[in-house]
């Protein structure tokens, strides 16, 4: 009996030295990427920007940036549905426990879903949702996307100086969130910059056809044509519009949510010298940048865009407020650490939110020349 019991404490003993000396295991931080692979327009953004995300939170596991913590992507396609945004977001914050969100990939998504995660103060971070008042939703939501009001005024400015338009048609997209309030900010700069609207037209979801609203506005010969809409539909318009006999020479300003490399895809010949603004174009000369590109190119094949530009800095963004939170286990330190990003060297340059949690860069004016965005000249 005593030997059994010596025996026990000796095999005790031999466990805890065992334990202590065994390697600790790396945690997991999981990042939640609620991004649109399916659903229409709105994969042509999601897909860029879960590239963007996953191919950051490889480098940084890469780089030991966050010693034994390792970023782990979950991603979820909502299709482009508000109602699965929901169902996504609970399950994510519930059941699968993640640290920080990115995404979703429409702004109409955003409202529906970023409640949850500030009330359950998980942040999120978005990197495609352009509509006026979405940090507003609450102090957990930040993003990396630049709001429609802080780059098409310097569009619409640059498009003044080269073409002294007088006057104006504008199309956009009825029943979507950002696209009307787009509608609303190029309207404003519509009428400070003097410019008479002639025409103003509107479409909704699924349209594949907009012959007679452009029909409409070619009667009125506007100087410039002003589109609210996702790039899909931004190529129909433009290409259409040219198959109607609108000049080459009538010039087509866009939203920042038209920025995709499908856009030339798919509006060819068309859409040349289309303008729009952005954070952010491919040739931008920094070696953060140019690094990126270039391992975005050998890991998808393709050239990025905007939106996998902006997701890739939303990941790097967290990653550094982390190291500096010192961890994930307090969410206020967290957060705060996020609100505190300043001047941090991401693909989109020097990056720093303001006390609104909105992106605080140098908005670029973009034209669509050779195949490519392009700084406008």
């Amino acid at each position: 009996m005593m030997m059994h019991a010596r025996l026990t404490r000796l095999l005790i003993a031999a466990t805890a030295v065992s334990l202590a000396a065994a390697p600790a295991f790396a945690a997991d931080v999981k990042l939640g990427i609620v991004q649109s692979t399916s659903g229409g327009s709105a994969a042509l953004y999601g897909t860029m920007q879960k590239n963007g995300a996953e191919l950051a939170a490889a480098e940084i596991n890469a780089s030991g940036k966050l010693g034994d913590l390792k970023l782990v992507p979950v991603h979820q396609d909502d299709a482009g549905d508000r109602g699965q945004t929901v169902n996504i977001f609970q399950r994510l914050i519930n059941q699968d426990k993640v640290t920080v969100i990115f995404g979703p990939t429409l702004t109409t998504s955003a409202f529906a879903a970023d409640p949850i995660a500030n009330a359950a103060k998980v942040p999120v971070i978005a990197s495609s949702n352009t509509a006026p008042g979405v940090p507003a939703i609450g102090e957990y939501i930040f993003r990396t996307s630049a709001p429609e009001a802080a780059v098409f005024p310097g569009v619409l400015a640059y498009a003044v100086k080269r073409y002294q338009p007088k006057t104006a048609a504008q199309i956009y997209g009825i029943d979507d969130v950002l696209m009307k309030a787009a509608y609303g900010v190029h309207k404003a700069a519509l009428d400070k910059a003097g410019i008479k609207v002639v025409a103003t037209e509107t479409f909704q979801k699924g349209d594949v056809d907009y012959s007679a609203q452009l029909t409409k506005i070619k009667a009125a010969n506007p100087d410039i044509i002003v589109v609210g809409g996702l790039a899909e539909e931004t190529a129909n318009i433009v290409r259409q519009a040219r198959q109607l006999g609108i000049p080459q020479s009538t010039v087509f300003l866009g939203a920042n949510a038209a920025i995709s490399t499908k856009l030339n895809d798919l509006a060819g010949p068309a859409a040349q010298g289309f303008l729009v603004g952005s954070g952010w174009f491919i040739d931008f000369d920094t070696p953060a940048n140019k690094a990126f590109v270039e391992a975005y190119k050998a890991k998808y094949g393709t050239p990025p865009d905007t939106f996998a530009a902006q997701a890739h800095a939303a990941v790097t963004i967290f990653a550094d407020a982390v190291k500096r939170a010192g961890g994930v286990s307090d969410p206020a330190k967290l957060r705060a650490a996020i609100a505190e990003t300043k001047d941090l060297d991401t693909v989109l340059g020097p990056f720093s939110f303001d006390k609104d949690r909105e992106p605080v860069l140098v908005a670029k004016v973009l034209e669509l020349k050779d195949g490519k965005f392009q700084l406008a000249q």
